[in-house]
C-alpha cells in the first residue's frame, strides 16, 4: 500500500520534483461521481484534480464527470474495476454485502462526530484497503458526510411515528434502520430524492443537512431532527493497474494530492454541517434536537445493529469492536 495520511503530505511534496524536469507524456484519467457540482465532496475532488495537474506539471490530467453524467452511483465501483474509468467516488457503506468493514460507519452511533469518525476510519482502513486491493482497486482518500438527521413531514416524538411510513434508504443499513423503526424502506439515490417525495414514493428519510440542502428538503419536508446518528464516508478510489502504470514521480504526486484532499475534505465537511443545518431553518424548516424518547429508541436500534454486524464480521469484527470500545 502507498496510502499517505494527511500528516505525511509535506514529506511527499518535498519528494516530488517534477517541475523543471523533462516533460513526461501526458496521461488522461476520467473520474466519475454521482454528486452535483455544488456538493462539497465534488468541490474537494475538483481541487484534487487541479492539484494533480499542477503537481505533475500536466503529466496526469484528471477529468471529473459529475452528477452521474458518466456513470450512475451503483455503476461507479464496477466501472473502475473494469477500467471504464480510472477513478471514482463511492459511498463506502453501500458495499456492506461485499465486506462488513465497508459499512461500519453506517451503523447508527458508531461513527458519530468527526473525532470518533476519524478514529473509526483509522481502525477500519487496513481492512477496507485489503478488500479493495483484492478487487484490483486502491483507496486514494476518504471524506465523511456531516452527521445524519431525520427528516419528516410532521412532528416526530418517537419511532412509533414512523410506523408504516415510506422511508428513503440509500444502503442496506438505512433500510434496516427503517425496518427497526417500523417504517417501509425504499431505496432512492440522492439525485432522485425530490422526485421520490413529490410522487409519494417516500415521505421521510435520514440523511445529512448537506444533502437536505442539495435536494431542497424544505420543499417536501417540514421537520429536521439533528440526531447526528452517523458520519458515513465517501471514498475516492482508483484502478490499481492504471495507478501502477504511472511514472513513480506521478504516483507520488497523486498520493500527496490525495493526502491534501483528505485533510481539506474533513474540514470542509465540518464547515458544511454548521452552514447547511442553519440553512434548513432559514428556509422555514423546524430544526430541533430529538426528544429523549426518540433518541433512546434510536440508540437501542443502533445497539441491535451493532450486534447484527458483529455476527457477520467474524474475528476481525470482534477485534475492531474491542479496539472501538477503548476509544471512549
Amino acid at each position: 500500500m502507498r496510502i499517505l495520511p494527511p500528516g505525511a503530505a509535506t514529506a511527499a511534496f518535498a519528494a516530488i520534483a517534477l517541475t523543471g524536469q523533462t516533460a513526461m507524456a501526458q496521461t488522461q484519467w476520467n473520474l466519475a461521481t454521482a454528486y452535483q457540482d455544488e456538493n462539497f465532496h465534488t468541490q474537494n475532488i475538483a481541487m484534487f484534480a487541479e492539484d494533480v495537474a499542477e503537481m505533475t506539471d500536466g503529466a496526469l490530467v484528471i477529468t471529473l464527470h459529475t452528477g452521474a453524467s458518466l456513470l450512475k452511483m451503483p455503476e461507479i465501483k464496477r466501472g473502475i474495476q473494469t477500467g471504464q474509468v480510472q477513478a471514482g467516488e463511492i459511498l463506502l457503506s453501500a458495499y456492506g454485502a461485499e465486506d462488513p468493514f465497508f459499512e461500519v460507519d453506517g451503523i447508527p452511533f458508531i461513527s458519530q462526530g468527526y473525532l470518533t469518525a476519524w478514529k473509526v476510519y483509522e481502525l477500519t482502513l487496513p481492512f477496507i484497503s485489503d478488500r479493495l486491493e483484492s478487487q484490483g482497486l486502491m483507496p486514494l482518500f476518504s471524506v465523511p458526510w456531516p452527521g445524519q438527521g431525520l427528516y419528516a413531514q410532521k412532528p416526530i416524538m418517537s419511532t412509533s411515528d414512523y410506523d408504516g411510513v415510506k422511508f428513503r434508504a440509500y444502503n442496506a443499513l438505512t433500510a434496516r434502520l427503517a425496518e427497526l423503526m417500523g417504517a417501509i424502506p425504499t431505496t432512492v439515490q440522492s439525485a432522485e430524492v425530490p422526485q421520490a417525495f413529490a410522487t409519494g414514493v417516500v415521505s421521510a428519510m435520514i440523511t445529512s443537512a448537506a444533502t437536505g440542502n442539495y435536494t431542497k428538503a424544505w420543499d417536501f419536508t417540514s421537520h429536521y431532527y439533528d440526531v447526528s446518528a452517523m458520519n458515513n464516508k465517501n471514498m475516492v478510489i482508483a484502478n490499481r493497474e492504471a495507478f501502477d502504470a504511472l511514472d513513480p514521480a506521478v504516483q507520488d504526486a497523486v498520493l500527496a494530492a490525495a493526502a491534501k484532499a483528505e485533510a481539506r475534505g474533513w474540514i470542509m465537511s465540518n464547515h458544511a454541517q454548521a452552514e447547511t443545518t442553519g440553512n434548513l431553518a432559514a428556509n422555514g424548516m423546524t430544526v430541533e434536537a430529538p426528544s429523549p424518547e426518540l433518541l433512546a429508541q434510536l440508540k437501542a436500534i443502533g445497539a441491535t445493529m451493532v450486534e447484527e454486524w458483529r455476527a457477520k464480521a467474524g474475528e476481525a469484527g470482534e477485534a475492531f469492536l474491542e479496539a472501538y470500545s477503548q476509544l471512549n
